[in-house]
């Protein structure tokens, strides 16, 4: 309409919508009318071409990459269903509104408010168009809206799935994870519709058996798990439930639970952890942890190379710091025992070690858990050296590919994917802090945390050959100068940062990533021997970061659009923003639009349609009157006809 050429992409609608004509003089006269349009206009094409530009002159495109679709996520309708009829879907809906409910206004509908508020008549086939057209005025009212589906295939069920941006799968984590009823027509109604997977745990249970859930549903985009509390699983009535929820809702939530959790992945809000590669120096991701714990920023999703790795999937279990600090210590305490080394010595062909031992200790620390079966979403980076690339690793065996990811050339042999067959070496040689992976993931806000080698200058000259023996005697001679040269892992550790500089520039840079260094680089690679050391550095390092952050104003607005919005605390904006116009704006703008082709009274009658807050075809249900609301049952403020 703007270039008069044939748009170049195309559209594919994933729920029940509607197609609209805008006729060429009527458009020229809006832009005439309300120049807010034209400025928006500007801007979307400006972000098209540039992120067109951007694709053609990088050789290999990053998921930071300036494009003109956003990589967040960002729900206006979600459906819920239950996977069994045992699945407490009241209270899990009430849990989760109250925590949408923080964020922004939320909207929670079900058949029986639906018919309380439009009629018991109002899910007839010849009310359909006026309760579609009800339901989008309420999406456009409302940040979220979430639709509690009935338990069996009813019209409610079916409008719900048909009018949603996504489908949440409501399960029992320790039940049989079969298909459920409603769950059997999904495809049917919504084939293009993203759907998720969300398992519901009990205080004290763990996730187990999720490839069982996800292998039955083969059309879930990805899982959550939610631990649970108590008064959700409670057998009360319908009217118990909403009594007790009514009180909950008064109260704010608790930003650290897994509802919030699952909040903020709705609205496009997760926060990502990325814990980058270092060796030794990684002892200081704990600190960092347990200092971000403090400084109450949630954790949504966990990545990391390297030992960022596996001090990332540590936290992704546990989920305790306590915890997680006495497993990272004992396992740093085996890296110190020569013994293990001695026993796992081979002929060097592929590597020093045969990685036997080594794998032993990292088993031992996870078991044999997947990745599926964590409580966060977790992600690790490894090199394949079959295929030539990176390789990002989101299910399977965690022991498997924490070991992959830390496997220093050299040192350890690659080790052989189970489902492929491509042997995986250390992430660090492709991207050593993969912020960008993160992103491309979906969190918004990213803290990458960086323990990788540094360039380092002071390095003795040591001429054109170089024997191991020198090297020996000048270590245990007391009285020979001190020299200074790189040894075999710190060689390795150099290698993987030299080969990922530029991506680490483009993490420094970045406007959505907060990029922290913690000062230990004067630790070696393979000194796990100062394990408390290096982690109580990490720890004083970021405390005193977020803390110069609190003082700064930096970490409060932080939090604020983290749980709440964009923008100050404490400010309401008195002009809409150019990206919060929805179609029943534009809808009023058309009404707007004097039409000298039509009688007196025509017009008088579109101005009193105007004055009312409605437009010419919008139906009057719940428009005009929008003082008389239905008691409080946790559904949100709904118009009543």
């Amino acid at each position: 309409m703007v270039t008069q050429t044939k748009r170049s992409t195309t559209v594919i609608a994933v729920r029940d919508s509607e197609l609209a004509k805008l006729p060429e003089g009527l458009f020229n006269v809006i832009k005439l009318r309300y120049p807010i349009v034209v400025t928006r206009l500007i801007t979307l094409l400006g972000h098209r071409i540039l992120g067109t530009y951007k694709k053609a002159t990088l050789s290999a495109p990053s998921p930071t990459t300036v494009d003109s679709r956003p990589s967040q996520i960002n729900f206006s309708t979600v459906a819920i269903v239950a996977a069994s009829d045992d699945v407490p879907l009241t209270a899990f809906t009430y849990e989760l509104y109250h925590s949408l409910s923080a964020i922004g206004q939320t909207l929670r509908l079900t058949s029986e408010v639906v018919r309380k508020t439009l009629g018991t008549t109002i899910m007839d086939p010849n009310n359909e168009y006026r309760l579609s057209s009800w339901l989008a005025q309420q999406e456009d009212r409302h940040k979220i809206s979430l639709y509690q589906c009935d338990l069996t295939v009813t019209a409610w069920t079916q409008r719900c799935i048909r009018q949603a941006d996504c489908i949440l799968i409501v399960g029992l984590g320790d039940n049989h994870p079969s298909l459920g009823k409603v769950e059997k027509e999904i495809e049917r109604l919504a084939m293009r519709t993203q759907k998720e997977l969300v398992l519901l745990h009990r205080e004290g249970g763990k996730p187990e058996n999720t490839i069982g859930w996800l292998n039955m549903r083969s059309w879930v985009s990805s899982h959550h798990h939610i631990l649970c509390p108590n008064r959700l699983f409670s057998r009360k009535s319908l009217y118990r439930i909403n009594e007790l929820y009514s009180k909950v809702c008064l109260s704010e939530p608790n930003i650290h639970t897994d509802f919030s959790r699952l909040a903020r992945w709705l609205t496009g809000k997760s926060v990502g952890l990325v814990l980058g590669g270092g060796g030794a120096r990684g002892s200081a991701h704990v600190g960092m942890i347990k200092a971000i714990q403090e400084s109450g920023i949630p954790i949504d999703m966990v990545g990391g190379v390297s030992i960022g790795a596996f001090m990332g999937a540590l936290w992704a279990q546990e989920r305790n710091v306590t915890t997680v600090t006495q497993k990272a210590r004992e396992w740093s305490k085996k890296m110190t025992q020569w013994w293990r080394q001695i026993l796992d010595l081979t002929y060097p062909m592929t590597s020093m070690f045969s990685g036997r031992e080594f794998n032993q200790t990292i088993r031992a620390t996870f078991g044999d858990t997947y990745i599926e079966d964590l409580w966060l979403p977790y992600f690790t980076v490894t090199t394949d050296i079959t295929s030539s690339c990176m390789r990002i690793h989101t299910h399977g065996s965690l022991w498997r590919y924490v070991r992959a990811s830390m496997s220093l050339s050299g040192y350890m042999p690659p080790l052989c994917d189970p489902h492929d067959g491509h042997l995986l070496l250390d992430g660090g040689y492709t991207n050593n802090l993969p912020a960008d992976v993160m992103r491309s993931l979906g969190a918004n806000h990213i803290l990458a945390v960086d323990v990788g080698s540094v360039d380092d200058h002071d390095l003795t000259n040591y001429g054109d050959d170089l024997s191991g023996w020198w090297l020996l005697w000048k270590r245990w001679n007391p009285f020979a100068s001190p020299v200074k040269v790189p040894n075999l892992p710190d060689i390795q550790s150099r290698l993987a940062y030299v080969s990922c500089v530029r991506q680490l520039e483009e993490v420094k840079n970045s406007d959505y990533c907060e990029y922290i260094r913690p000062p230990i680089d004067q630790y070696k690679t393979l000194q796990f021997g100062a394990f408390d050391e290096i982690r109580e550095v990490g720890y004083r390092h970021a405390k005193a970061y977020f803390e110069g952050q609190t003082r700064a104003g930096i970490l409060p607005l932080f939090r604020y659009n983290v749980t709440a919005g964009e923008g100050e605390p404490g400010q309401h904006k008195t002009q809409q923003s150019l990206g919060s116009y929805t179609f029943t704006d534009l809808a009023q703008m058309v009404c707007k639009v004097s039409r000298p082709y039509e009688e007196e009274d025509s017009t008088s009658s579109s101005s009193d349609e105007e004055e009312r807050g409605g437009y010419a075809s919008e139906p009057t249900v719940g428009v005009s009157d929008y003082s008389r609301q239905v008691s409080w049952h946790g559904y949100g403020t709904l118009p009543t006809p």
